[in-house]
């Protein structure tokens, strides 16, 4: 969520901060504008007072977590809707933004609590909308700049090499990362993408257990739900487990229960065997680094399928031998309706190993 004493450095000097940080051209966000998109509203995210507002689409959307920004942009942006909230949790319906431009917003939330936070955007996203998150190069988690001229702020950054698992993970088509020097001030990275077709991941710091799976159905990532055919057994194993108390709701897994939900491979398929060899391993370089960053207690495969594919292919179900970031790591059997010789119970089973794996 979006932290209280940057936001009130906000409210007290947003006439002060406005004064004193005029862009010097619109350029990249009149770029970004003219990019094909669907029908439908563009947000600009953490829109301060509206300098860029103004050059997006009509209509755009004016989001920031300030009120004393937010009563600015009707100045530069008069058209515009607005709307005050947090980016982690943007109120808007699902599949309604046509489009998301956010510079230097996302810098304000610990990155430990991006990946939810860019969940939230794909979700909000229709397929094919392109995005643009202007972000600083570094390797401080949240931490205040020495020497701000706004001092109270925190900004984490992020190395460059992160951000395309990071954007992978979160579901986005990376187009370009592109690097923007600033000396004497940190860099800038320009990420720019589209929301892709598929699930984003749904992690964080502090969990327990990471659930894998292969790869998201068409059918699961147009219902924003992993596991999410009425046949599949996840859901209704991992309520009876008391992994969980919600069906089919992997926000509230996380935030709940510390259960977090991924795929060993992003890209939405009809049919797990059109997945690659390839794939697959690029897959595991991604969940290595995932792991490795966020520390979860134990990783869940539920399929034999990719682990055996990308690692080892006599693997069979139960605690492996290899870990992934250094987490141990739990392979079940599928839990898809068309998995034969496997009742709920088998499954109830294995989760509560799973879960045992991690504590």
């Amino acid at each position: 969520m979006a932290d209280r004493a940057t936001v009130s450095v906000y409210e007290q000097r947003a006439a002060e901060w406005r004064a004193e940080r005029v862009p010097k051209s619109t350029s990249a966000v009149e770029a970004f504008a003219a990019l094909d998109r669907p029908a439908g509203v563009t947000a600009d995210l953490g829109c301060g007072p509206g300098w860029h507002t103004a050059a997006l689409p009509v209509p755009a959307l004016a989001i920031d977590a300030a009120k004393s920004m937010l009563d600015m942009v009707p100045d530069h942006a008069p058209d515009a809707l607005r709307c005050r909230a947090d980016l982690a949790a943007l109120p808007v319906a699902t599949g309604s933004l046509a489009g998301a431009w956010a510079s230097r917003s996302y810098v304000h939330l610990d990155r430990r609590h991006v990946p939810l936070a860019l969940a939230d955007l794909h979700r909000a996203l229709a397929p094919d909308s392109p995005v643009e998150l202007h972000i600083f190069e570094g390797d401080d988690d949240f931490e205040p700049f020495s020497d701000d001229d706004f001092p109270g702020r925190r900004f984490s950054q992020w190395p460059q090499s992160w951000i395309t698992p990071l954007m992978e993970g979160a579901g986005f088509a990376l187009d370009a990362l592109e690097r923007l020097d600033r000396p004497p001030k940190v860099a800038t990275l320009i990420v720019k993408g589209r929301r892709a077709r598929t699930l984003p991941d749904t992690v964080g710091p502090d969990m327990g257990l990471l659930i894998c799976g292969l790869n998201p159905s068409e059918y699961a990532a147009d219902a924003g739900v992993g596991f999410a055919r009425p046949g599949n057994r996840f859901w209704p194993a991992a309520l009876a487990a008391g992994l969980v108390n919600a069906d089919r709701d992997p926000r509230r897994a996380l935030i709940d229960h510390g259960v977090g939900m991924t795929d060993l491979v992003k890209r939405a398929t009809p049919r797990a065997d059109a997945l690659t060899t390839e794939e697959y391993r690029h897959g595991l370089d991604r969940l290595e680094w995932l792991a490795g960053w966020l520390k979860p207690a134990a990783i869940c495969f539920v399929g034999l399928a990719g682990w055996r594919a990308a690692v080892d292919r006599k693997a069979q179900a139960g605690p492996q031998t290899q870990e992934l970031g250094g987490r141990p790591v739990y392979v079940m059997p599928s839990t898809s309706g068309a998995a034969a010789g496997y009742r709920l119970d088998d499954y109830v089973i294995h989760l509560r190993q799973a879960a045992a794996l991690a504590t």
